[in-house]
C-alpha cells in the first residue's frame, strides 16, 4: 500500500534542519512585522503585496461623522503680518517709535536691524455684523468675516522659513515627514479615483517654489500615492495629459496592463520596495487623468459672471484667480485636499516683508483678496461651503517692531500669528485667542500648530490620535505627542 503522503528518504543533517526551521520562523516573524508596518495582506500562492488595497486612494470611512469633506488651504507663504492684516492693535500707534523694553533681538532673523515699535501703515475698519476690525488691504475678504473664525494666538517653534514651513505643513520642524494633505489622503482617500487626492498649486509669477520645495507636500514615509500632485504654475498644469499622436486608449491600456504585470511579479519577490506599488498606482492614475483632468482644469467654459467674481480679467490677480477657480472645480469633483501658495522663494517675492511692509503686503493682498473672496462666494452659492473647509494662513507672523530699511519692514515672529478658517463646520464671526497689546506674543488661549492640525482633522471626521502609521517599529501621527481640538470655533 502506498503511504498517504510522499516521504523524503534523503537524510537531514542537524545543521540543515536548524537552517530550514530557523528560516521558516524568521519568515513568519518578518511577515508579522511587515504586516504591522505596511498593512500587508495575504494573497494567493503565499505571496505578499504591499497595501491593503490595490487602489489606495479609494474613499475610506472617517472615524466619526465629519463636518467637512474637503479642504482648500490658502497658504500665505513668507509670514503675513498679523498686526497689518487681521489682528488690530491700536496700541501700536500709541507706542510708535518707542523701544520695546526687554525685547530679544534674536527673535527675528536680522538681529542688527531691530528698530522701535512701528504702527501699522494700514487703516482698519469694522466689517460685517460681528464688527471685526479688518485692514484696508482686504476690501473683498472683509465682506466675509461673518463666515470666518479667526485664531489670533497661534505660535510655532522656528523663526526660519524652511523649518517653519515644515512645521506648518508636516507637524514638525524638520523635513522628511508626511504633510497634512498626505495624512488626509491616507486617512480618507479621494472621492474621485480619476483625479489626485491631494493637489498643490504654487505661485504663478515665476517667483519659485516655497522654501523646502516639494518636501512641503511630501508623503514622507507614507506610501507614495498619498503625496501631493504639483500643478505647474505656467502652461499646462499637468504634463503629458494628451496621448502621443497615433497611440489609442486601447494601445495605452494594453501597455499599462503588461507593465503592471511585470511590476507586480517583481513586487511579489521584493515586497520591501516601497516605491514600486506607488509607481504602479501613479501609472494607473495618470491613465485615468488623461480623460478626467482636461475637463476638470478647463476654465474656458466658465460664465463671464464667474470670471468677474474671481477677478480673472484683472491683471494683478488673474493667475491667482485662475488657481482659486481651479480649486473650486477640483473640490466640486471630490478632490480631497487642495493647497494654493501665494508667494514664492525669495524675500520680496512672498509675504516676507523685511523691507517696505506696506508695499509688500499691499501688492500680495491685491493679487489674492478678490480671488479668495470670490472662492468663498462661489462655494456658498453652489452649496459647497458647508462641506468644504477653507484655511488662510502662513508659517509664522511678524514682529511689531520695525526692521530698519529705507522703507521699514517687519522681521519674522514665531511667537504670534493669525489664521482664519471658514466653511466646513466652522462657527463664523468669532475670534479665538488673543495676542498681547502690541501683537508680539500669543497671550490668551495659545494655539500651537499641532492644535490647528488636530482641529482640521477633527472637522474631517478624523481623530488625530488615532490617525497613525507605523514606520521603523514606531507609530507616528501628524500631531506627534501634542494637539488639541479648538472646540470653541466649531459649530
Amino acid at each position: 500500500m502506498n503511504p498517504p503522503f510522499s516521504v523524503n528518504t534523503h537524510s537531514l543533517t542537524r545543521r540543515d534542519m536548524l537552517k530550514r526551521c530557523g528560516g521558516g520562523a524568521g519568515i513568519l516573524g518578518l511577515a508579522a512585522l511587515l504586516s504591522d508596518e505596511f498593512g500587508l495582506v495575504s494573497l494567493p500562492a503565499n505571496t505578499f503585496r504591499r497595501g491593503a488595497s490595490s487602489q489606495p486612494l479609494l474613499a475610506k470611512p472617517a472615524h466619526f461623522q465629519p463636518s467637512a469633506k474637503r479642504v482648500i488651504w490658502i497658504f500665505v507663504n513668507g509670514g503675513p503680518s498679523q498686526v497689518d492684516t487681521w489682528d488690530y492693535k491700536p496700541r501700536l500707534e500709541k507706542y510708535d517709535g518707542n523701544t520695546l523694553e526687554g525685547f530679544d533681538k534674536f527673535t527675528g532673523f536680522f538681529a542688527n536691524q531691530v528698530g522701535g515699535i512701528m504702527k501699522s501703515p494700514f487703516h482698519f475698519t469694522p466689517r460685517g455684523q460681528c464688527g471685526k476690525m479688518v485692514s484696508e488691504i482686504f476690501p473683498h475678504l472683509g465682506r466675509h468675516v461673518d463666515r470666518m473664525a479667526f485664531i489670533h494666538s497661534g505660535f510655532t517653534e522656528s523663526n526660519n522659513h524652511s523649518p517653519a514651513l515644515f512645521m506648518m505643513n508636516c507637524g514638525q520642524a524638520r523635513m522628511g515627514l508626511p504633510s497634512l494633505g498626505s495624512w488626509v489622503s491616507y486617512g480618507l482617500g479621494s472621492g474621485n479615483r480619476n483625479l489626485p487626492g491631494f493637489v498643490v498649486m504654487s505661485d504663478p509669477k515665476g517667483r519659485g517654489l516655497p522654501k523646502g520645495h516639494a518636501s512641503n507636500w511630501s508623503a514622507g514615509f507614507l506610501p507614495g500615492p498619498f503625496q501631493g500632485t504639483w500643478f505647474r504654475p505656467n502652461g499646462q498644469p499637468i504634463q503629458n495629459l494628451e496621448r502621443r499622436q497615433g497611440v489609442t486608449a486601447e494601445d495605452q491600456r494594453e501597455n499599462l496592463d503588461f507593465l503592471a504585470k511585470l511590476n507586480r511579479a517583481h513586487l511579489e519577490n521584493q515586497p520591501h520596495e516601497a516605491e514600486l506599488n506607488a509607481r504602479i498606482e501613479s501609472f494607473e492614475l495618470a491613465f485615468r487623468m488623461q480623460v478626467a483632468a482636461p475637463e476638470a482644469l478647463d476654465l474656458k467654459h466658465e460664465p463671464e459672471s464667474i470670471r468677474n467674481l474671481y477677478g480673472m480679467d484683472q491683471q494683478p490677480c488673474r493667475h491667482f484667480a485662475e488657481q482659486c477657480l481651479m480649486a473650486r472645480r477640483l473640490v466640486e469633483r471630490d478632490v480631497r485636499f487642495v493647497q494654493i501658495y501665494s508667494g514664492g522663494n525669495e524675500n520680496q517675492k512672498s509675504w516676507d516683508g523685511h523691507s517696505d511692509i506696506k508695499g509688500n503686503h499691499s501688492g500680495f493682498a491685491l493679487e489674492t483678496d478678490q480671488p479668495i473672496a470670490g472662492l468663498l462666494t462661489d462655494l456658498e452659492n453652489r452649496g459647497l461651503l458647508d462641506e468644504t473647509l477653507v484655511v488662510w494662513g502662513g508659517e509664522f507672523g511678524r514682529l511689531p517692531v520695525a526692521q530698519k530699511a529705507s522703507k521699514p519692514g517687519r522681521d519674522h515672529n514665531p511667537h504670534c500669528f493669525t489664521t482664519w478658517l471658514a466653511g466646513g463646520g466652522i462657527k463664523g464671526g468669532v475670534s479665538y485667542g488673543e495676542s498681547d497689546e502690541i501683537g508680539h506674543k500669543a497671550e490668551v488661549n495659545k494655539v500651537h500648530v499641532n492644535d490647528l492640525h488636530a482641529t482640521i482633522l477633527h472637522l474631517l471626521g478624523l481623530d488625530h490620535e488615532k490617525l497613525t502609521y507605523t514606520y521603523n517599529s514606531r507609530k507616528f501621527r501628524l500631531t506627534d505627542v501634542g494637539g488639541r481640538v479648538i472646540q470653541k470655533i466649531l459649530l
